[in-house]
């Protein structure tokens, strides 16, 4: 909807929730809360000390399909919308073959309006923030996140900051200014999350990603909008639902979205099972917790894969390994870069943090995780352009 002010001739957009959203749900204790932000999870379990997450309730999901039907599955349904989503799903016969498993897909989250599946997370923060009067939307971020957020906040005639360190390249930089958004600075990570925390405590700025430690992930309508491509693998494969997806993965946003998205399926009753979604993570973080560690901690390494750093641990990427029944592996940079390679003579230019879903691939079929007869989608989250 778009409505007039007193104060200026230019129309304001507004966007509502979907109005079968009833409430959230903490995806640990199960406590049932109110609809709002809780940028710190759960209260409880924050209060606790071992954070998790809260998702959103619906009262009841309706039919799905056609591709129109995906919204009205999403907290935040409508416009304003920039074309994200109904990525393309293609099939490798020949990395299938070279890598001895029946079928081979790809979902090619590249071909979003900025070039990542960051724009799934864009849209649905824009319309939360236009539903409740935000002043400013606000992201930590070393790229995608940037340069998607300001896109879509520019659209929507909202404002934007995007808080980075100095190993932002110039690309991403320019694209984010161009877009009018604020760019500050910050000395190093920690210091990004720090700048963010107190701005979006005083109510100044609407924060898109984590800001919290111990860490809880992104903004829940932003990770809800990863939901969405679960629902496009099940219009697209019917029947024929993967009997495994391979997710890159830094604090599990993406892998949470699918797992969560494929759970809500099994409730409508359109498919039996969740796929087993497979994290591929570029240095030993979810796999010491798997291993026994507890989550709530620093999980320090070294990796060239940008959009994949960090040092913490969320709940919700324990949570869909668990409920998908997956596996997380630790491809090396110079796996990653071989199988970025692959891909490219297969057609595909992807960041080399798209590419570890592949390496990731190898090394479960070393292992006999994936077997033979197994039909597996990657998910490639941002093709390759935007590497210096």
């Amino acid at each position: 909807m778009i409505s007039e002010t007193n104060e200026t001739s230019r129309p304001v957009r507004v966007a509502a929730p979907n109005p079968m959203l009833s409430g959230m749900r903490c995806i640990k204790c199960q406590r049932s809360w109110p609809i709002g932000d809780y940028f710190g999870g759960c209260p409880v379990c924050a209060a606790a000390g071992a954070p998790a997450s809260v998702a959103p309730v619906f009262e009841r999901f309706p039919e799905l399909k056609i591709a129109g039907d995906i919204a009205n599955w999403l907290a935040y349904p409508g416009h304003p919308r920039l074309g994200e989503g109904n990525t393309p799903l293609l099939e490798l016969t020949e990395t299938a073959a070279k890598n001895d498993i029946k079928w081979l897909g790809v979902k090619n989250e590249g071909a979003n309006p900025t070039g990542s599946h960051k724009d799934r997370m864009s849209a649905a923060v824009v319309r939360r923030g236009l539903d409740i009067g935000a002043r400013a939307l606000a992201v930590a971020s070393s790229g995608n996140a940037g340069a998607s957020l300001a896109a879509f906040a520019a659209h929507a005639g909202l404002k934007c900051v995007v808080v980075t360190t100095e190993a932002m390249e110039r690309g991403w930089r320019k694209a984010i200014e161009l877009h009018g958004a604020e760019v500050i600075v910050a000395p190093n990570s920690a210091a990004r999350w720090e700048l963010v925390s107190v701005h979006a405590k005083s109510g100044e700025w609407y924060p898109a990603s984590n800001f919290t430690i111990p860490a809880v992930g992104s903004n829940l309508f932003a990770v809800d909008g990863y939901r969405a491509i679960a629902l496009e693998l099940y219009l697209s494969l019917g029947a024929e639902q993967p009997s495994d997806i391979i997710v890159p993965v830094s604090r599990g946003d993406l892998l949470w979205g699918l797992a969560k998205g494929y759970a809500d399926l099994v409730s409508a009753g359109l498919v039996t099972d969740i796929p087993r979604i497979h994290a591929a993570e570029p240095f030993p973080r979810i796999s010491r917790v798997m291993a026994g560690k507890d989550y709530v901690g620093q999980f320090h390494g070294r990796s060239p894969l940008l959009s994949l750093g960090g040092t913490t641990v969320t709940y919700q990427a324990i949570k869909a390994l668990l409920c998908s029944r997956g596996t997380v592996v630790g491809p090396s940079a110079d796996q990653t870069i071989a199988a970025q390679l692959e891909l490219a003579r297969a057609g595909l230019f992807v960041e080399s943090s798209s590419a570890i879903a592949l390496a990731g691939l190898w090394i479960l079929r070393d292992q006999s995780v994936i077997a033979e007869d197994a039909s597996v989608v990657l998910i490639l989250t941002s093709h390759g352009y935007k590497e210096g």
